[in-house]
């Protein structure tokens, strides 16, 4: 059952947190911070508030962050949103010659830039997503990170759409 923004602006902390702690992955420090800057107005609001304490990170917490993500067609254990995304585009249905070319990408990716490569993956397809992997492994380190958190970004509005009804 969604929440209403109004439910959310009346939760303590910890209900916040338990409710909004997994829109990005694995760190709920996120929610934490953004609730001291209830009322919310809309599911955008709530949204560009918690974009802005993603900026305000470091890049040493930002790279924590985009290390909290799962490899891409990966077997190993995932926060459930996740899992729900991956399947959403078949990453769950990998046949072992498309698993292969994940495996190959998620390692080159990670060897070149040293954290997994993110993509919103609602908005692609698998061979889209093996596309952007050849695209982006030429991009430099400091372009990735930053593309990262474009897509973590939108990761997360696509989990608050889910999560929060709009009043």
């Amino acid at each position: 059952m969604p929440y209403s923004i109004a439910q959310l602006n009346q939760m303590a902390q910890g209900e916040f947190v338990a409710a909004l702690g997994a829109v990005f992955e694995d760190t709920p420090a996120i929610a934490h911070a953004t609730w001291n800057q209830r009322p919310f107005t809309t599911v955008t609001d709530l949204h560009q508030a918690m974009v802005a304490i993603v900026q305000q990170m470091t890049q040493a917490e930002q790279l924590v962050l985009i290390r909290a993500h799962p490899d891409l067609g990966s077997k190993a254990k995932m926060a459930e949103a996740s899992v729900q995304e991956q399947a959403g585009v078949g990453l769950d249905r990998l046949t072992p010659a498309e698993y292969d070319r994940f495996h190959t990408a998620n390692e080159a990716y990670k060897a070149r830039f040293g954290f997994p490569f993110i993509i919103a993956v609602k908005k692609h397809t698998k061979d889209s997503i093996l596309d952007a992997f050849d695209r982006r492994l030429h991009h430099s380190p400091e372009a990735e990170i930053t593309q990262a958190i474009i897509e973590i970004t939108q990761i997360a509005q696509f989990r608050l759409e889910a999560l929060v009804s709009s009043d």
